[in-house]
């Protein structure tokens, strides 16, 4: 009993020739330890740095309590100084996150200090990072990618535990109907079988990334992660080349999230008691039918 776990391949550095036929087309993760190794970034962002770039700027604030049906999705549990938000995961565990920081906004030239890898693949956004930050223990819940772009996520000045899933196990993993998180009722890293026996079974892969180390993570592929310090990333995100999933995230973006945001705002409680009871359901009936195969 449990979950199936494999590590992900890890690489220093790879070809473009050697990505794309062994991991982009096929989508397969994988860890380019060395894909930062030209980055200023790699050793001039530091928590100080940071802190004198953007550190008056003040942000919004995560947890990992339950979503509350009466607020919007990604509504925060605090705010706080990003300066001050530093100081505390330097100084002790926390579960407060930062989520989808974009300090380029205030500091345009950190903007010089990355480099997308388009030695490896095209389609990049390369003026709209997002970055995450994290106090040790805090984790960041199972989720995949609403615009379902391919990421590249560089980790800095710590280890992060992550969890990656294919999309195809979307109904095992008790995913919610129109959104893009799963059940968060249970604990992917220690699952109770018992009361979630869809999860039984599930293959998947994880990895430690370190600072400095890229993690390759293929359109779709659900992630959890897992801040074992007080840490950040960057993501860099590229679109796919497959138009059938360009209009998939056109309509995540606009139609799925609008209709959703709608139906949650005016039904509350009942509008995500049904959800989750359907998540349960389609859970119960895939395992049933030995899906995915």
């Amino acid at each position: 009993m449990g979950l199936k776990l494999s590590p992900i391949d890890r690489v220093d550095n790879i070809t473009k020739e050697d990505f794309i036929k062994n991991y982009l087309e096929p989508r397969r993760p994988l860890v380019i330890r060395k894909a930062t190794e030209n980055w200023p970034a790699l050793q001039k962002w530091t928590f100080d740095y940071l802190k004198e770039v953007v550190g008056d700027q003040i942000v919004p604030l995560y947890d990992s309590s339950k979503a509350d049906p009466s607020k919007a999705i990604n509504a925060s549990a605090a705010e706080m100084k990003f300066g001050d938000y530093i100081d505390l995961i330097q100084k002790e565990p926390t579960d407060l996150r930062i989520f989808l920081f974009d300090p380029i906004k205030q500091a345009p030239k950190l903007l010089e200090d990355y480099r997308s890898p388009k030695d490896l693949m095209g389609g990049f956004l390369d003026k709209y990072p997002n970055m995450f930050f994290g106090g040790a223990g805090s984790v960041t819940f199972l989720h995949y990618d609403i615009d379902l772009a391919h990421i590249f996520h560089t980790h800095f000045h710590g280890r992060k535990h992550v969890m990656l899933f294919d999309y195809k196990w979307k109904e095992r993993l008790y995913g919610i109907p129109f959104a893009t998180y799963a059940l968060e009722d249970y604990d992917i890293e220690h699952p109770d079988f018992d009361r979630f026996p869809a999860l039984d079974g599930i293959e998947g892969q994880e990895t430690i990334l370190e600072h400095g180390e890229t993690l390759f993570m293929p359109t779709g592929y659900w992630h959890w992660m897992k801040y074992l310090d007080g840490s950040f990333s960057i993501s860099l995100r590229a679109w796919d080349k497959s138009w059938a999933i360009k209009a998939k995230s056109l309509y995540n973006l606009t139609i799925q999230r609008k209709v959703d945001s709608y139906l949650k705002k005016r039904y509350k409680k009942r509008y995500m008691d049904w959800k989750e009871g359907l998540a349960i359901e389609r859970a119960n009936k895939a395992l049933a039918a030995g899906e995915p195969k």
